[in-house]
């Protein structure tokens, strides 16, 4: 018995080993100044801050990368969280963006972080400081409102 219990924890312990050879692609593609969102809305310090901290590194190309997401299978999760994110909201890329996207876009922020379903929750379990206070949900949802209305005034 004592036999199989150590062959089966050499295999475990091979397979923790194996699987890191398994990398997810963690670059952060470069960033064009000229299509970040702060150059296409009015971005006050505060809401600047608010999206810096909270939002960053789901939905931009500038994702700090922390020690735990190059550890297998862990790296996959955030790997996939940190695509899905930029699949669905990047910031870096704003400016690609049609008007129409961008009035869209502006009110899932509203309505995600008014409902609570942004940022993710096991992000937040993660990093603390990403946290959005009642005042930090109101800001950011006043400020997606009002430009919002500013692009859609202009269509």
């Amino acid at each position: 018995m004592k036999k199989i219990l150590m062959w089966a924890l050499g295999i475990l312990v091979a397979a923790c080993i194996l699987i890191q050879l398994k990398r997810p692609d963690q670059t952060n593609p470069p960033v064009n100044p000229a299509a970040v969102y702060t150059a296409h809305l009015s971005v006050p310090d505060d809401v600047k801050a608010i999206i810096g901290r909270a939002c960053n590194d789901c939905h931009s190309n500038e994702t700090t990368w922390p020690w735990y997401s190059n550890v297998a299978p862990v790296s996959w999760l955030v790997a996939g969280d940190v695509e899905q994110g930029r699949r669905h909201l990047n910031f870096s890329e704003w400016g690609t963006y049609k008007k129409a996207r961008m009035i869209k876009k502006l009110s899932e922020i509203e309505g995600e972080v008014t409902d609570n379903s942004m940022p993710l929750q096991k992000y937040v379990k993660m990093h603390p400081e990403a946290a959005l206070s009642d005042a930090d949900r109101d800001r950011l949802s006043k400020w997606a409102i009002e430009e919002g209305n500013k692009l859609g005034l202009k269509q």
